[in-house]
């Protein structure tokens, strides 16, 4: 997003009640892609890259689609349209009804290249009935699509320029070259210059593109900005955008690369192929499988080829109102990884690709510490920008989130068990324990650090969740992990502390955990508090992150066990804190973050829903009431109807499942989804739910069923 569009957008959302103004908003429309490149499909049309942390390329920032008829250019965006996903794919079909003709889109991202099939169909006043043209007026042989794009190579709005070809336009800066290229070639092609500090300055919003100024000879060749008039054949006119590095692909090849893809993508069926290919297929006998196909495609959408995850597509690049998205967190991406491991099986999909992909870019991205930074680029790991890297800089851990190493080391060790084998992986847990032990207080709970919301600092409970399944992920699966493990024991802060069996180390530290958790609790609520506050009082708020409490506790009892005080706490904490965050209007039902989250609130004055959220609702009381089946407690029944009833509101239906499938991270009272969509953390915990209560605890699915009837 350039600041010009951000401009744009301020003029025409701003004090708007549900909008945050100067945004680039996803909530609507749909992505394509699942090999890095991330493209917007709008519902209206408009196409926009979203994958620059995936690959580094920055590529289409607008664009526009039109049919022209002769002199005549009906823009698709002012079309009444629909729009859907091709099967289980990422392929996104959508139909424009124009005023002249039926433009019927197909649009598919494969690597590094976007397609874009236009086939059109002209109703009988336009074609005299019969194909052929009625009277004087223009009909389906003078037609043409008219393509607008802006490209911003290497994220550059100045300093472009455009090589041009007979099928073809280059725009280039310096490293990135983006390509528009058409299967029919083009009829005309031109420049435009980007909007002018005079339209910048102006109350009222600038429509794109603008007509050609013949006094300005330089923006024909000097923008980022293309306007194309592609001639159909046979109906059908295809667009190709592809991006690429100068030193990676020459233009030559990136050329006949765009002509080998015409060719071999000529009909819907081909794109529909090749689009099933980045994706893992779903067996037609998993549970819940529009939901599993929904995430899993979402998930693929969200990834770099790395194995790292944004969190969601960058709406706010410029921090108007976020700290943005476009970046991997340890914390999101590691439960993500998590989730799917425990998954995969009881769904029936091979992932153990991603598997592999997520522990060798955890282990390439720890620090000599043991510990994980803030966030990184997905797409190599390097250090991006964020406000949680004390232990980087010089001072206290205040602005450390150790939640995010608790959320890896737990996956990890699992991954380890599970038969994923990536060098470094030993070392890297040993490493993290080591790490671990040195943010762990003589008290047996974590330090002082940042929250799982990243908006308050003290010593969370949700931290101590994550100590106390990392603890006991590592006491249950270490066997074979060794201090010799490491190259050099003495570059790693408290290696030299770790006593020779590890196992035995990590259990004694998750029971200290366990134990620590009774300074948490408050008999007055029948909860734990969210945090101890730093100057030492108890704050005794209902916070949804504290819900980990419940798959901790299910890792811990296979070291532990749980014992009966606990169970009744859990069952006490869970039921409290899904009751007191519940919200509901005529239009949404769901849980909120916290009690007194005032975030992304506009103009409303309650706290919004958040699927994240009311996934970890059900997930925690799905999880626990695995916990309490594995106790015989008859308890457990009544969580899972609790976790079926929160599974339904983010579930394809739900009032928090938009028509896409996708889950926006918040939602307002009236029903306007808000923020990053769709957001990958919801979508894993929806995934892994599903898994879970099929999987898991299917006995209780005849009660549901008989209690239905």
């Amino acid at each position: 997003m350039q600041l010009r569009d951000a401009l744009d957008d301020y003029k025409r959302h701003a004090g708007d009640g549900t909008r945050f103004p100067g945004e680039r908003r996803t909530v609507s429309g749909r992505f394509s892609g699942g090999d890095g490149r991330l493209v917007h499909v709008g519902d209206d049309g408009e196409l926009r890259d979203f994958g620059y942390p995936l690959t580094g390329r920055t590529g289409l920032v607008r664009s526009r689609i039109g049919l022209a008829v002769g002199d005549e250019v009906a823009w698709l965006d002012e079309a009444e349209t629909t729009q859907r996903y091709v099967g289980d794919t990422a392929l996104v079909e959508t139909v424009h009804e124009t005023p002249r003709a039926t433009v019927t889109r197909h649009d598919v991202t494969l690597g590094d290249a976007h397609l874009t099939r236009a086939s059109v169909e002209f109703g009988e006043e336009a074609s005299g009935g019969d194909g052929t043209t009625g009277g004087d007026a223009a009909g389906p042989e003078d037609a043409s699509l008219v393509v607008y794009a802006r490209f911003a190579p290497d994220g550059r709005d100045d300093r472009v320029g455009q090589l041009r070809y007979d099928d073809a336009v280059e725009v280039y800066h310096a490293d990135e070259h983006d390509f528009l290229a058409s299967a029919t070639g083009f009829a005309d092609l031109r420049g435009q210059l980007p909007a002018t500090f005079p339209e910048l300055l102006a109350d009222d919003p600038t429509d794109l593109p603008r007509d050609r100024d013949g006094d300005r000879y330089e923006e024909e060749r000097l923008s980022g900005e293309v306007i194309a008039d592609v001639p159909f054949a046979d109906g059908v006119a295809t667009v190709a955008t592809l991006l690429t590095d100068r030193a990676e692909t020459d233009r030559e090849a990136a050329r006949e690369r765009l002509d080998e893809l015409f060719a071999d993508l000529d009909s819907v069926d081909a794109l529909a192929d090749a689009a099933a290919d980045s994706l893992p297929a779903v067996p037609e006998s998993a549970p819940a499988r529009d939901s599993v196909v929904a995430d899993l495609r979402v998930l693929s959408l969200l990834s770099s080829p790395s194995g790292l995850r944004i969190a969601g597509p960058d709406f706010d690049p410029y921090y108007e109102h976020s700290g943005g998205y476009g970046y991997t967190w340890f914390r999101d991406d590691a439960e993500i990884s998590g989730f799917l491991l425990g998954a995969a099986d009881a769904v029936g999909v091979d992932l153990d690709d991603w598997h592999a992909r997520s522990a060798r870019m955890y282990v390439a991205t720890q620090r000599p510490d043991g510990s994980w930074p803030h966030r990184v680029w997905p797409r190599d790991g390097a250090l991006a920008p964020g406000w949680a890297n004390a232990r980087i800089e010089d001072g206290p851990d205040v602005d450390y989130q150790a939640d995010q190493t608790g959320s890896v080391v737990a996956y990890l060790a699992r991954a380890r068990a599970a038969g994923v084998d990536v060098d470094g992986l030993d070392a890297t847990l040993v490493a993290a324990l080591a790490g671990l032990d040195r943010t762990l207080e003589p008290d047996g709970r974590p330090v002082v650090c940042q929250n799982a919301w990243e908006d308050s600092a003290g010593r969370f409970t949700h931290t101590a969740a994550t100590f106390l399944e990392a603890y006991s992920e590592l006491g249950r699966r270490g066997e074979g992990l060794a201090v010799d493990a490491l190259d050099d024991p003495d570059a790693v802060p408290g290696a030299d502390a770790l006593p020779e069996d590890l196992v035995a180390h990590a259990r004694d530290r998750a029971r200290e955990v366990y134990d620590a958790l009774d300074d948490l609790w408050v008999p007055e609520r029948g909860c734990y508090a969210v945090r101890e506050t730093l100057d030492g009082g108890i704050d005794d708020r209902l916070d949804s992150a504290t819900l980990a409490l419940a798959a901790a506790h299910r890792s811990y009892d296979a070291v532990g066990p749980v014992d009966d005080e606990r169970l009744d706490r859990l069952v006490s904490h869970v039921e409290t804190v899904v009751d007191g965050l519940s919200h509901e209007t005529d239009d949404i039902a769901g849980l909120i973050r916290y009690e007194g989250d005032g975030w992304r609130r506009a103009d409303q004055l309650s706290e919004k829903v958040w699927t994240v959220s009311t996934a970890w609702g059900a997930n925690a009381c799905a999880e626990l009431a695995a916990l309490l089946a594995a106790h015989d407690d008859p308890r457990a029944a009544e969580m899972v109807e609790r976790a079926r009833d929160l599974l339904s509101h983010v579930s394809p239906g739900g009032s928090l499942c938009e028509p896409t499938t996708y889950l926006p991270e918040q939602f307002f009272d009236d029903g306007t989804p808000d923020s990053a969509t769709p957001l990958g953390w919801p979508h894993a915990i929806r995934l892994a739910t599903v898994a879970l209560l099929d999987d898991e605890l299917p006995q209780f699915a005849d009660r549901a069923a008989a209690d239905d009837d």
